[in-house]
Protein backbone atom coordinates (compact mmCIF):
# COMPACT_ATOMS: atom_id res chain seq x y z
CA UNK A 1 0.00 0.00 0.00
CA UNK A 2 1.13 3.57 -0.57
CA UNK A 3 1.09 5.17 2.78
CA UNK A 4 2.96 2.33 4.57
CA UNK A 5 5.31 2.22 1.92
CA UNK A 6 6.08 5.77 2.20
CA UNK A 7 6.40 5.52 6.10
CA UNK A 8 8.68 2.81 5.89
CA UNK A 9 10.88 5.07 3.12
CA UNK A 10 10.53 7.76 5.54
CA UNK A 11 11.66 5.59 8.69
CA UNK A 12 14.97 4.55 6.70
CA UNK A 13 15.79 8.15 4.36
CA UNK A 14 14.56 10.36 6.96
CA UNK A 15 11.88 12.95 6.51
CA UNK A 16 12.81 14.72 3.43
CA UNK A 17 11.19 15.05 0.09
CA UNK A 18 13.52 16.93 -2.87
CA UNK A 19 11.81 18.74 -5.51
CA UNK A 20 13.25 18.45 -8.98
CA UNK A 21 12.96 22.11 -10.32
CA UNK A 22 14.73 22.65 -13.27
CA UNK A 23 15.08 26.37 -12.55
CA UNK A 24 16.61 28.36 -15.42
CA UNK A 25 19.34 29.96 -12.73
CA UNK A 26 19.56 26.26 -11.57
CA UNK A 27 20.19 24.63 -14.83
CA UNK A 28 23.25 27.75 -15.22
CA UNK A 29 24.49 27.04 -11.90
CA UNK A 30 25.21 23.52 -13.00
CA UNK A 31 26.66 24.43 -16.44
CA UNK A 32 23.84 23.33 -18.26
CA UNK A 33 21.80 24.53 -21.43
CA UNK A 34 18.10 25.91 -20.71
CA UNK A 35 16.96 23.73 -23.16
CA UNK A 36 15.02 20.25 -22.45
CA UNK A 37 18.02 18.62 -22.78
CA UNK A 38 19.81 20.39 -19.75
CA UNK A 39 16.67 19.61 -18.15
CA UNK A 40 17.27 15.66 -18.89
CA UNK A 41 20.75 16.09 -17.91
CA UNK A 42 19.46 18.20 -14.38
CA UNK A 43 17.10 15.37 -13.59
CA UNK A 44 18.65 12.14 -14.36
CA UNK A 45 21.55 13.15 -12.36
CA UNK A 46 19.74 14.43 -9.48
CA UNK A 47 17.48 11.33 -9.53
CA UNK A 48 20.89 8.94 -9.26
CA UNK A 49 22.38 11.10 -7.12
CA UNK A 50 19.57 10.48 -4.75
CA UNK A 51 18.51 7.37 -4.63
CA UNK A 52 18.80 5.59 -1.17
CA UNK A 53 19.36 8.92 0.41
CA UNK A 54 15.46 10.32 0.49
CA UNK A 55 12.06 9.07 0.97
CA UNK A 56 10.88 10.45 -2.07
CA UNK A 57 11.44 13.19 -4.76
CA UNK A 58 8.57 15.52 -6.42
CA UNK A 59 9.43 16.95 -9.91
CA UNK A 60 7.43 19.76 -11.20
CA UNK A 61 5.64 19.24 -13.87
CA UNK A 62 5.60 22.57 -15.49
CA UNK A 63 9.25 23.04 -15.52
CA UNK A 64 9.51 20.10 -17.87
CA UNK A 65 5.85 21.29 -19.58
CA UNK A 66 7.48 24.41 -20.25
CA UNK A 67 9.66 22.78 -23.21
CA UNK A 68 7.06 21.29 -25.40
CA UNK A 69 6.95 17.44 -26.05
CA UNK A 70 10.24 17.25 -25.40
CA UNK A 71 10.09 18.23 -22.00
CA UNK A 72 7.07 16.03 -21.00
CA UNK A 73 9.27 13.16 -22.77
CA UNK A 74 12.09 14.20 -19.99
CA UNK A 75 9.33 13.84 -17.45
CA UNK A 76 8.57 10.32 -18.60
CA UNK A 77 12.72 9.40 -18.53
CA UNK A 78 12.58 10.61 -15.28
CA UNK A 79 9.86 9.18 -14.01
CA UNK A 80 10.87 5.80 -15.63
CA UNK A 81 14.17 6.54 -13.39
CA UNK A 82 12.79 6.88 -9.98
CA UNK A 83 11.21 3.41 -10.61
CA UNK A 84 14.36 2.28 -11.55
CA UNK A 85 15.85 3.50 -8.65
CA UNK A 86 13.04 2.81 -6.08
CA UNK A 87 12.20 5.88 -5.41
CA UNK A 88 8.70 7.03 -4.68
CA UNK A 89 7.93 10.00 -7.04
CA UNK A 90 4.94 12.93 -6.21
CA UNK A 91 4.32 14.32 -9.26
CA UNK A 92 3.52 17.83 -8.34
CA UNK A 93 0.94 18.78 -11.50
CA UNK A 94 -2.08 20.26 -8.69
CA UNK A 95 -4.95 18.97 -11.30
CA UNK A 96 -8.27 19.71 -10.01
CA UNK A 97 -11.18 19.08 -12.90
CA UNK A 98 -14.70 17.54 -13.23
CA UNK A 99 -15.95 14.67 -14.95
CA UNK A 100 -14.36 13.13 -17.88
CA UNK A 101 -11.74 15.03 -17.49
CA UNK A 102 -10.36 14.24 -14.15
CA UNK A 103 -10.67 10.64 -15.44
CA UNK A 104 -7.89 12.02 -17.89
CA UNK A 105 -5.32 13.41 -16.09
CA UNK A 106 -6.00 10.39 -13.58
CA UNK A 107 -5.47 7.76 -16.36
CA UNK A 108 -2.35 9.93 -17.16
CA UNK A 109 -0.78 9.76 -14.14
CA UNK A 110 -1.93 7.24 -11.99
CA UNK A 111 -2.51 4.46 -14.43
CA UNK A 112 1.02 2.20 -14.87
CA UNK A 113 0.15 1.67 -18.27
CA UNK A 114 0.82 5.46 -18.90
CA UNK A 115 3.97 6.54 -19.59
CA UNK A 116 3.37 9.67 -17.11
CA UNK A 117 2.39 6.75 -14.36
CA UNK A 118 4.04 8.53 -10.99
CA UNK A 119 3.34 6.92 -6.92
CA UNK A 120 1.87 9.85 -5.97
CA UNK A 121 0.51 13.10 -7.36
CA UNK A 122 -1.01 16.73 -6.10
CA UNK A 123 -4.48 17.78 -7.22
CA UNK A 124 -6.39 20.99 -6.54
CA UNK A 125 -9.83 20.68 -4.80
CA UNK A 126 -11.10 23.72 -5.51
CA UNK A 127 -13.55 22.46 -8.38
CA UNK A 128 -15.30 20.20 -5.34
CA UNK A 129 -14.05 17.79 -3.41
CA UNK A 130 -15.82 15.14 -4.74
CA UNK A 131 -15.05 15.93 -8.44
CA UNK A 132 -11.66 14.03 -7.26
CA UNK A 133 -12.77 10.87 -6.86
CA UNK A 134 -11.55 9.22 -10.44
CA UNK A 135 -8.52 9.93 -9.30
CA UNK A 136 -9.33 8.74 -5.36
CA UNK A 137 -10.51 5.51 -6.90
CA UNK A 138 -7.73 5.00 -9.52
CA UNK A 139 -5.38 5.43 -6.65
CA UNK A 140 -6.73 2.64 -5.12
CA UNK A 141 -6.98 0.33 -7.89
CA UNK A 142 -3.43 0.67 -8.89
CA UNK A 143 -1.91 1.36 -4.78
CA UNK A 144 -0.67 5.11 -6.02
CA UNK A 145 -0.64 8.17 -3.40
CA UNK A 146 -2.66 11.43 -4.01
CA UNK A 147 -2.07 14.51 -2.08
CA UNK A 148 -4.84 17.11 -1.92
CA UNK A 149 -3.80 20.84 -1.61
CA UNK A 150 -5.55 22.09 1.68
CA UNK A 151 -3.59 24.65 3.35
CA UNK A 152 -0.55 26.44 1.08
CA UNK A 153 1.54 29.55 2.12
CA UNK A 154 1.35 31.53 -0.66
CA UNK A 155 -0.85 34.97 0.48
CA UNK A 156 -3.37 34.34 -2.58
CA UNK A 157 -4.69 31.23 -1.25
CA UNK A 158 -6.45 32.62 1.91
CA UNK A 159 -9.09 34.04 0.30
CA UNK A 160 -10.57 30.31 -0.28
CA UNK A 161 -8.84 28.14 1.74
CA UNK A 162 -9.61 30.56 4.92
CA UNK A 163 -13.02 31.29 4.02
CA UNK A 164 -15.53 30.41 6.57
CA UNK A 165 -18.38 28.06 5.80
CA UNK A 166 -22.07 27.05 7.10
CA UNK A 167 -20.34 23.86 9.26
CA UNK A 168 -23.94 22.83 10.26
CA UNK A 169 -24.80 22.39 6.59
CA UNK A 170 -21.58 20.85 4.99
CA UNK A 171 -20.49 18.46 8.29
CA UNK A 172 -17.13 19.28 7.43
CA UNK A 173 -15.82 22.18 9.88
CA UNK A 174 -16.35 25.57 9.28
CA UNK A 175 -13.57 26.63 7.34
CA UNK A 176 -13.04 25.60 3.47
CA UNK A 177 -9.44 24.08 4.34
CA UNK A 178 -10.90 22.53 7.32
CA UNK A 179 -13.12 21.08 5.27
CA UNK A 180 -10.97 19.39 3.03
CA UNK A 181 -8.56 17.97 5.95
CA UNK A 182 -12.17 16.43 7.18
CA UNK A 183 -13.16 15.02 3.80
CA UNK A 184 -9.33 13.77 3.36
CA UNK A 185 -10.02 11.84 6.65
CA UNK A 186 -13.36 10.09 5.66
CA UNK A 187 -12.00 8.90 2.88
CA UNK A 188 -8.70 7.23 4.23
CA UNK A 189 -11.14 5.57 6.49
CA UNK A 190 -9.52 2.06 7.38
CA UNK A 191 -6.39 2.86 6.06
CA UNK A 192 -5.59 4.94 8.39
CA UNK A 193 -6.19 2.43 11.30
CA UNK A 194 -3.38 0.39 9.49
CA UNK A 195 -0.68 3.45 9.04
CA UNK A 196 -0.62 6.04 6.61
CA UNK A 197 -3.93 6.08 4.45
CA UNK A 198 -3.14 6.67 0.69
CA UNK A 199 -4.49 10.23 0.34
CA UNK A 200 -2.88 13.01 1.75
CA UNK A 201 -2.41 16.83 2.13
CA UNK A 202 -0.16 19.71 0.95
CA UNK A 203 0.25 21.77 3.74
CA UNK A 204 3.00 24.86 3.56
CA UNK A 205 5.59 24.36 6.44
CA UNK A 206 6.07 28.37 6.48
CA UNK A 207 2.20 29.29 7.90
CA UNK A 208 2.69 29.10 11.65
CA UNK A 209 -0.31 28.78 13.76
CA UNK A 210 -2.53 29.26 10.36
CA UNK A 211 -4.32 25.72 11.17
CA UNK A 212 -5.12 26.44 14.73
CA UNK A 213 -5.81 29.78 13.87
CA UNK A 214 -8.57 28.10 11.20
CA UNK A 215 -9.75 25.72 14.05
CA UNK A 216 -8.34 22.54 12.87
CA UNK A 217 -5.32 20.20 13.07
CA UNK A 218 -4.29 18.88 9.53
CA UNK A 219 -2.42 15.84 11.22
CA UNK A 220 -6.13 14.10 11.66
CA UNK A 221 -6.31 13.69 7.81
CA UNK A 222 -4.96 9.75 8.46
CA UNK A 223 -2.55 10.24 5.57
CA UNK A 224 0.64 12.04 5.16
CA UNK A 225 1.23 15.41 4.55
CA UNK A 226 3.73 16.84 1.76
CA UNK A 227 4.72 20.14 3.58
CA UNK A 228 7.05 22.04 0.98
CA UNK A 229 8.59 25.57 2.10
CA UNK A 230 11.68 23.66 3.92
CA UNK A 231 15.44 25.54 3.61
CA UNK A 232 15.16 28.63 1.16
CA UNK A 233 11.90 29.44 1.81
CA UNK A 234 12.59 29.68 5.62
CA UNK A 235 11.10 26.45 7.52
CA UNK A 236 13.17 24.49 9.34
CA UNK A 237 12.43 21.55 12.24
CA UNK A 238 11.07 24.53 14.33
CA UNK A 239 8.77 25.68 11.76
CA UNK A 240 7.47 21.96 11.17
CA UNK A 241 6.38 21.66 15.06
CA UNK A 242 5.20 24.75 15.25
CA UNK A 243 2.08 23.97 11.86
CA UNK A 244 2.11 20.25 12.78
CA UNK A 245 3.43 19.60 16.59
CA UNK A 246 5.64 16.86 17.94
CA UNK A 247 3.39 14.29 17.74
CA UNK A 248 3.12 14.13 14.13
CA UNK A 249 6.56 14.49 12.87
CA UNK A 250 7.71 11.49 15.53
CA UNK A 251 5.17 9.65 13.78
CA UNK A 252 6.84 9.96 10.31
CA UNK A 253 3.52 11.44 8.55
CA UNK A 254 5.33 14.92 7.64
CA UNK A 255 7.25 14.32 4.07
CA UNK A 256 9.37 18.08 4.37
CA UNK A 257 9.78 19.73 0.50
CA UNK A 258 12.73 20.90 -0.52
CA UNK A 259 14.38 22.29 -4.03
CA UNK A 260 17.22 24.91 -4.08
CA UNK A 261 18.38 24.20 -0.13
CA UNK A 262 19.30 20.57 -1.93
CA UNK A 263 20.06 21.18 -5.84
CA UNK A 264 21.82 24.72 -5.57
CA UNK A 265 24.63 22.71 -4.32
CA UNK A 266 25.18 21.44 -7.36
CA UNK A 267 25.84 18.08 -8.99
CA UNK A 268 28.64 17.21 -6.61
CA UNK A 269 26.88 18.73 -3.55
CA UNK A 270 23.56 17.36 -3.58
CA UNK A 271 23.99 14.48 -1.87
CA UNK A 272 25.94 16.17 1.21
CA UNK A 273 23.39 19.03 1.67
CA UNK A 274 20.50 16.37 1.87
CA UNK A 275 22.15 14.59 4.24
CA UNK A 276 22.63 18.09 6.31
CA UNK A 277 19.04 18.73 6.10
CA UNK A 278 17.71 15.65 6.69
CA UNK A 279 19.35 15.46 9.52
CA UNK A 280 18.57 18.61 11.02
CA UNK A 281 14.64 17.73 10.61
CA UNK A 282 15.28 14.59 12.78
CA UNK A 283 16.54 16.67 15.93
CA UNK A 284 12.97 17.58 17.19
CA UNK A 285 13.30 19.52 20.35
Amino acid sequence: MFGPRLRAAMDEHGPLCVGIDPHDHLLEAWGLPRTAAGVREFSLRTVTELAGSVAAVKPQSAFYEQYGSAGVAVLEETLAACREHDLISVLDVKRGDIGSTMGAYARAYLDPASALAADSITVSPYLGFGALDPAFDLAEAHDRGVFVLALTSNPEGAEVQHARRDSAVSGFGDSVAGSIVAQVAARNGIDAAQGLGRIGLVVGATIGSGARDLGFDPSTCGGPILAPGVGAQGAGIAELIEVFGHEAIAANQILATTSRAVLSAGPEGVRAATRSLNESLTRVA
